[in-house]
């Protein structure tokens, strides 16, 4: 299954509207290209951990947290 940004919003429990969505990449962006996604401050520490599984190969969230984390680089 391919998942959205706004199923990944709601995944994370945070608002999934598109001006939700873009308004919370305007405000944490940019994320230093050395900080990994899931080390940022700005997620839970249930957010980060599901974030750190997402990435994994062949995970069905890969895709999606991988085109949130080139959205939130500079």
């Amino acid at each position: 299954m391919l998942y959205s940004l706004k199923d990944l919003f709601a995944k994370l429990g945070l608002p999934n509207s598109d001006s939700e969505i873009e308004a919370f990449i305007e405000r944490y962006r940019p994320l230093p290209q050395a900080e990994p996604l899931a080390s940022a401050s700005f997620w839970t520490a249930e957010q980060a951990a599901f974030l750190r599984e997402a990435r994994q190969p062949y995970s069905d969230w890969e895709e999606v947290v991988d085109e949130l984390n080139c959205l939130l680089r500079d």
